[in-house]
């Protein structure tokens, strides 16, 4: 299997432009799966409620359309970042296209910093999606919460996919260890350049990887240009979870541990 990172530099405001340039990138080198940036269509930096719900995409729109279409014509699976406006809601979500229909929408559950000003929580967990492999979908700042990866590899997940807009600079190796944790492939897709709104600028790190179960980095993109990288997999490495021959990742956890019994973890202050 075929998987690419596929690293923009959207223009802020500019949807169709920046589809258009997504699709022009994704054609660039036949892949099974593509994996967009968070927003890669919008831009990232909104100022109110209003101005991301002005920006909002429908599930029916030209945005995800345009990504149906390519679907299909390339028999793939693309996972992108829109912001989906459903009625008086907006969410920083992702969809998942596979061979030109419309299969999963998560709606991002863990806001950064400025966008619980601008959108709604996500109102459900993620899921896993079989679309050629098991599929597992998460955005961004989801990466600083090790639960939510857990939680797509305990539904199966063998790749997870990772639409980013990031500015702070921990993620890229934090995904190597929620590979190695989990035994699942990573797929980040993040974006380069800045975006100036109000006086304040926001610069994004870029540094797109793909990272295999043993927390190898297959590919890796660089910090500044727009590019696709891509690496050739067997979904199916993910099912090994034995670390040594005694031990399983997620068969030998021990959750009664876990809880929040506050004999064993006082709650915070």
């Amino acid at each position: 299997m075929i998987v690419a990172s596929v690293q923009t530099r959207p223009e802020f405001g500019r949807p169709g432009v920046n589809t258009l340039r997504a699709i022009e990138l994704m054609g660039s080198a036949p892949a099974d799966l593509y994996v967009l940036p968070e927003l890669f269509c919008s831009g990232y930096f909104f100022q109110s409620r209003a101005e991301a719900l002005a920006a909002g995409e429908t599930l029916d729109g030209p945005v995800v359309t345009a990504l149906r279409d390519f679907s299909a014509r390339q028999g793939c699976t693309i996972h992108a970042g829109i912001p989906e406006r459903d009625g008086t809601h907006i969410y920083n979500s992702s969809v998942l296209v596979h061979h030109g229909k419309l299969v999963a929408v998560y709606r991002k559950i863990h806001l950064f910093n400025t966008e619980k000003n601008c959108f709604d929580p996500g109102d459900r967990g993620p899921a896993v999606v079989d679309a050629g492999a098991r599929l597992g979908m998460m955005i961004c700042f989801d990466w600083i919460f090790p639960e939510l990866a857990r939680s797509l590899a305990l539904q199966g997940a063998q790749i997870i996919c990772h639409p980013a807009n990031l500015v702070l600079a921990w993620c890229q190796k934090a995904m190597v260890i929620r590979s190695v944790e989990n035994r699942v492939f990573t797929v980040l897709a993040n974006r380069v350049g800045s975006e100036e709104r109000d006086g304040v600028v926001l610069d994004f790190t870029g540094g797109s990887q793909i990272v295999s179960p043993r927390g190898e980095i297959l590919a890796s993109a660089s910090t500044r240009d727009e590019e696709l990288v891509w690496a050739v997999i067997r979904p199916e490495d993910a099912d090994e979870k034995m670390i040594t021959p005694f031990n399983h990742v997620l068969a030998d956890r021990r959750p009664e541990y876990y809880s929040n019994n506050p004999d064993l973890f006082p709650p915070l202050a």
